[in-house]
């Protein structure tokens, strides 16, 4: 396993625990996406935002430069969420550091699961996780830093 696919593993696992929300409600969904979505802009960036708690979809919105398929990211990127308990993009580097295709080893579609970066599990604290925040179409690395830079701005302003 190299060196660099251990750290970022610690790296992610360690925003993990560090993002737990006091609570996370309808229009907090809504603020979180809106919030996204201005960062987007502000870059330019061409991504489709996608907040749900639990299985509803509360927010979703695509920028100009994203197709259709990137909804179909979203979905698979969620599942990913769900069902590991941990942001897309861990499950995908822990994978790889152990030198394994995901969805062989875990015998899923890959038209169902993708285990790559952009799904971020919202956890509440003595919850645990109520929902998830996903952004399409960059890098994978680059959708999850994304969404680890909104989480962090959110977390910090009051509603």
């Amino acid at each position: 396993m190299s060196t660099d696919v251990t750290a970022l593993i610690a790296e992610v696992e360690s925003t993990e625990r560090e993002l737990v929300l006091p609570r996370f409600t309808h229009d907090d969904a809504w603020r979180l996406g809106c919030l996204l979505v201005e960062l987007a802009g502000e870059r330019d960036l061409p991504v489709t935002v996608d907040v749900r708690k639990g299985t509803q979809q509360v927010f979703h919105a695509a920028r100009e430069g994203t197709t259709p398929d990137n909804d179909s990211w979203v979905e698979r990127k969620v599942r990913v969420v769900y069902r590991f308990g941990a942001s897309s993009y861990l499950v995908g580097l822990r994978a790889r550091a152990q030198g394994r295709d995901f969805n062989e080893t875990h015998q899923l579609s890959l038209q169902e699961y993708a285990a790559h970066g952009g799904a971020f599990p919202l956890r509440v604290d003595g919850a645990g996780i109520v929902g998830v925040v996903t952004v399409s179409g960059l890098a994978q690395a680059d959708d999850h830093a994304l969404v680890v830079e909104a989480l962090r701005t959110f977390a910090r302003t009051p509603a």
